[in-house]
């Protein structure tokens, strides 16, 4: 457990024993950042700050969408980020948080044991190093929110990017021919699409979310830009994701399309080969038992099938190269 509590003076690290205090000052900002299985996590959520017993058990399990629960003196929103794992598997990691006029309360998952620790913390850690730094001095708890969402929205941007690179690259590929391993290359194409989609889905959700926390002035008034800016970003980045998995279909079609193209000109050709040799496989299943025999072979009799299928072969190949097959 972490307790910062933020003044005009600066930022400086407090007990948790100090919360309750502090709480009743009601001076500066307060930022309690928890991780979910924390043996204090619920009591500091349901003693100290006395939040409502679904939302505490709502940040101790899973929650498979974002959300947010509008009280009379804060808000409980749930958030998810981003995390590559294994093969192309997009983790959802986990962000809760307890937005008062005067504090803040971030608890970390809980999330899937694959995940590292550390890709739990991206967005506090990104926004604690600003605030330690002296480079950031929120003076409410909405603002510091806006600023976590910002992270997460930064958080997206960059698994954007990260994928946008691997479409770069299938796209140079398909457009030199380089392809490799026709299954293996589309399978990978087909996971980097599913990151795509992954992080549009998180973003358009978490916009949601914080369009309707816009519609309800949750923060009233003065907040109303800080919300309005978490909302451009999130669409934003739902918005270039979107655009992504298009290129990438694009991309996708256009392998197919080589690909549908080469195995047409293949089964022409077995046609062709298959046609050329129609009459020579007619001609000997009739006349083969009746012009070699096992006792005697009529010599003049198969010479003149052999030309005739010659002639017939020759004459179908020619008629078939007129045709444009």
């Amino acid at each position: 457990m972490e307790v910062r509590r933020l003044t005009a003076d600066g930022v400086r690290a407090v007990k948790p024993g100090d919360l309750p205090e502090l709480l009743a000052a009601g001076q500066g900002v307060l930022w309690v950042d928890l991780t979910a299985g924390d043996p204090d996590a619920v009591a500091v959520l349901r003693d100290v700050f006395a939040f409502h017993p679904m939302a505490v058990a709502d940040s101790a399990g899973r929650s498979p969408v974002p959300k947010v629960h509008v009280y009379a003196d804060h808000v409980f929103v749930v958030l998810h980020g981003p995390e590559p794992g294994h093969a192309g598997h997009i983790h959802y990691v986990e962000l809760d948080m307890f937005v008062g006029r005067h504090y803040v309360v971030t608890v970390h998952g809980p999330v899937n044991p694959a995940v590292d620790p550390v890709a739990m913390r991206v967005e506090t850690d990104a926004v604690a190093a600003r605030v330690d730094g002296g480079r950031f001095l929120p003076t409410s708890g909405p603002e510091l929110s806006a600023a976590i969402v910002a992270a997460l929205s930064g958080r997206m941007r960059d698994q954007l990017s990260a994928r946008t690179t691997e479409v770069w690259r299938f796209e140079q590929q398909v457009t030199a021919g380089e392809l490799g391993d026709p299954e293996r290359f589309l399978d990978g194409m087909f996971r980097v699409r599913h990151g795509l989609l992954s992080v549009r889905t998180m973003a358009a959700q978490s916009a949601e979310v914080y369009g309707r926390m816009h519609t309800l002035v949750v923060f009233g008034p003065e907040g109303q830009p800080l919300l309005e800016d978490n909302v451009d970003q999130l669409r934003r980045i739902a918005t270039m994701a979107r655009s992504q998995e298009d290129y990438l279909q694009g991309v996708i079609d256009f392998y197919q399309t080589r690909t549908n193209t080469k195995v047409t000109i293949a089964a022409e050709r077995l046609a062709v080969i298959a046609a050329v040799t129609l009459p020579i496989t007619a001609l000997s299943s009739v006349l083969g038992m009746n012009v070699i025999v096992s006792d005697h072979t009529h010599w003049f009799a198969l010479v003149v099938v052999l030309v005739v299928m010659a002639v017939a072969s020759v004459a179908l190949l020619i008629w078939v190269r007129r045709q444009g097959w």
